[in-house]
Order: C-alpha cells, then structure tokens, then sequence
C-alpha cells in the first residue's frame, strides 16, 4: 500500500484499457515533426561516425592523438563509459524485478534498451583500438589450422566474454519482455506489414495460461542470469586498469568503484532519457514523480559510494608511502590537467549533493541538470583515470601532454549520435513502456482509498 502522502506508482483515473491504448498509440500512429528532426539530427551523426571510422580504417590510429606515453586515449574512456551507463538498465530490470519493486514498470523496458544501445556503441572502441580491426576475430577461441589461441591472461580477452554475455543476456532479457506486448500490436495494427512483423516477432503468443507460465519461468531465469553479470561486467572492465602495474590503475578498489560508478552514470543516463519522454509523449501519469525520485535516491546513494573511492584513492597513496602513488595524486591536483580533476568534482562529488534536497529530487527539471551534471563527470573520471596515470610516468624524459583531435572528438560525438538514433527507432516501433506490467499495476492503483494515492 502507498502511504498518505506518497506520490503513485501510476496516476489515478487509468484503466487496463487507457493504459494500452495510450502507450500503443505512440508506435501506431505517426511519429510528431520533432521525432523526425531529432533523428535526421542523430542520423547525421552517425554518418559523421562512419567517416570518421572509414579515414581511421585506411590512414590507422596515427589520426588520433595518441602518442608516448599515453598510448590509450579517447578508445577506451569511451568504451569505460558506454559500458557504465549500459547498467543501470540491467539493475532496474533484473534486479529490482527480483526484488519486487513495482516502481520499475514504468522505466524498466526503455533502461534496457538504453543497456543494448550502450553496449553496442561501447563495443566498436575495443575493435578500432587494436589498430587492425579487420583482425579483431582473433580475439575469438575459434578452431584455426595454426593452432593459434587468444591469450586468456590478457584483460582484453576479459573484455569480450564479459561484455558478448552481458550484452547476449541483456538482449534476451529484453526480447523475452517484449514478446506479451508484441502480441499487442500484432492485434491492434492496420496496416498488413506490421502484423505480420508484430506477429513474426511475437511468436505465436496467444495469452494463455500455458505462455503466460513459460514466459514468468524465462524471465525469472534470465533476471538471475543478469544479476550477477552487473557486478561482474565492470568489474572485469575495471581489471583492464588494476592488473597493470602502474600508479592510478594498480588499486584493489577498482572493481567495487568501477560498479558503483557503472550504475552511478547509468541511472543519470536513464533520468536524462525519461525527463524529456515524459514531456514529450505526455507520460506524466505513467513515469511519475516517485519513479523519479527513487531515481534520484539511487544515484545519491551511489554517488557516495563513488566519492568515497575518491576519497580512499588519496587516502592510499598517502598511507602506503609510495612516493610514485603520491606523485601520481599530487599531479592530478596540482599537473596540467588539474581543472578537469576538479571538474570531475564538481560534477561527481558536489552536484549529486543537491540530491538530498526532496524538492531537487521531485522537480524533473533540476533533476535532469544534476543528471546531465553526472554524465560529464563520468566522462571526465575515465579521462582522468587515463591519461592522468599515463602522461607522467617513471621517467621525466619521456614525459608529454594528450589531447583528442578532431577524429577523436568524430568518433565520440558519432557515437553518442548513434545511441540517439537507436533510441529514436525504439521509441518508433516498439512501446517504450511495458503495457503489460503497466496493465497489472493499475487495478492495484485504483483498488486504493483515494488519500492513499494523492500526490
């Protein structure tokens, strides 16, 4: 039961019929002018992107601004932080479905796309950075006449199992959910194409006893398959920096801090997505201010656990009496790239702060700016982390400066047009919102005393 006082999970005055009618009619009526500008915009960028790979394909890394010592660069910050905002989708499905947490209804369907969409724009950074990606399948354990196998002690090997299963599990998690609502729109489209796409899709789901059974059992399943592999993903991308030995990267508290940070900028990634869906397809009643809220909640608790890691990086340093560790955190607050450490506090450490504020937390618009806050903190942690432990090493001779050129800043900026250009599809095909879960949260709703739902 809600108590007095406590915004709704659904707003008041919907039934299971409004529910679908409302959401279904965002995929089969025509899309608003703003839709189609916003993915020309995208749809822009992602060309800009394959330039941008194309001119990398044929002149190799050198286009970049990589050089000695700092010999990783925009790649893999990148690839850190797609893969961190691919989480979030993940926890509020699996694992606040296994917890029964009702409010995860409502953002559960679109998180997860958001987890498929990271995952695929983090996972062409690994292929280029190899420098010869039309080799990248050696990283495969594939039978091959000379006998030749994947060095299972290197990191990046880690990377590809644990991001292919995350992003194998997270997709049949996703399909295995979309299946009741595919049935829908076979049912409610006019035109013949989309019924027979819906139809294909769906798989012959009729709603009875015997699917509704087999469908619980597969997404139980598969949500006790996602669970571990949030802890387990980062925490393996995380190992990409801990296992090398080098001031900033040889830290034991990179796994819990690289997970923390993970759903940290996954869940201001999905608060910077909902804000605006909200608005735009009119989803007030369904993407409430208590999904909102409890939004912000997660992100504040994280978020601490995020500076707390910051705090115990310099604690470290000046407790082992490492005089290289203490270098690499003195270089970090007083070396060239000093403002974009404090920046990185700035948005990490002071900005998610206003959060303990109920009105911050239950005002979309203030939320959305300390979301956006943490998005580019994210980014700069991975910058940090980088290039900060690489451009000053063991030797003062072989120091420099990095910077990302235009091809680098290409390839980000692409990527993140990418991701919006795959969103926009989602939102035009499929329903964002779960109509079926949604239709079994609203007879609990409306069976309430009408304080136990006022906002």
């Amino acid at each position: 039961m809600t108590a007095p006082g406590k915004p709704p999970i659904v707003a008041p005055g919907h039934t299971p019929g409004s529910v679908t009618d409302q959401i279904s009619s965002i995929v089969l009526t025509r899309m608003p002018r703003w839709w189609w500008a916003a993915f020309g915009a995208s749809f822009a960028l992602v060309m800009m992107l394959l330039y941008a790979l194309t001119k990398l394909v044929f002149e190799g890394t050198g286009i970049w601004g990589l050089n000695i010592p700092v010999g990783w660069g925009f790649a893999i910050i990148n690839f850190v932080w797609w893969i961190g905002i691919g989480h979030a989708g993940t926890l509020i499905s699996a694992i606040l479905l296994l917890l029964r947490q009702e409010w995860r209804t409502s953002i559960n369907r679109f998180a997860e796309a958001m987890t498929l969409f990271a995952v695929a724009c983090a996972g062409l950074f690994p292929l280029i950075h190899v420098g010869r990606p039309w080799l990248a399948y050696w990283l495969l354990p594939y039978p091959n006449t000379m006998d030749i196998w994947p060095q299972f002690r290197s990191p990046l090997v880690w990377d590809v199992f644990a991001v292919t299963t995350y992003a194998t599990v997270s997709l049949l998690f996703w399909y295995v959910g979309l299946v009741p609502d595919l049935a829908t729109l076979r049912d409610r489209a006019r035109q013949r194409l989309a019924k027979i796409t819906y139809g294909f899709l769906s798989m012959g789901w009729r709603g009875s006893a015997t699917h509704w059974h087999n469908y619980e059992t597969a997404y139980l399943l598969l949500a006790g398959l996602a669970t571990p592999l949030v802890v387990s993903v980062h925490t393996v991308v995380s190992f990409d920096f801990a296992v090398g030995q080098l001031p900033g990267w040889h830290a034991t508290i990179f796994p819990p801090y690289f997970v923390a940070g993970a759903i940290f900028a996954g869940f201001a990634m999905v608060i910077t997505l909902a804000v605006p869906l909200r608005t735009l397809f009119d989803l007030k009643d369904f993407i409430t201010i208590r999904h909102l809220q409890n939004m912000g909640k997660v992100m504040l608790a994280t978020g601490l656990i995020v500076a707390y890691g910051y705090v115990i990086e310099i604690f470290m340093a000046w407790y082992s009496g490492n005089w290289f560790e203490e270098f690499m955190i003195l270089n970090r607050i007083q070396g060239p790239y000093r403002m974009q450490w404090y920046a990185l506090l700035l948005c990490n450490v002071l900005a998610p702060q206003l959060l303990w504020i109920k009105r911050v937390r239950s005002t979309p618009a203030l939320l959305f700016v300390v979301a956006m806050f943490v998005n580019v903190g994210m980014w700069l942690e991975r910058f940090v982390i980088v290039v900060t432990s690489l451009h000053r090493d063991f030797l003062p001779s072989s120091w420099g400066m990095y910077a990302g050129t235009r091809w680098d800043w290409a390839i980000f900026v692409g990527s993140i047009g990418l991701f919006l250009a795959l969103l926009f599809l989602f939102i035009r095909f499929l329903p964002m919102i779960s109509i079926f879960e949604m239709r079994t949260i609203v007879p609990k709703t409306q069976a309430r005393e009408p304080d136990e739902v006022s906002p």
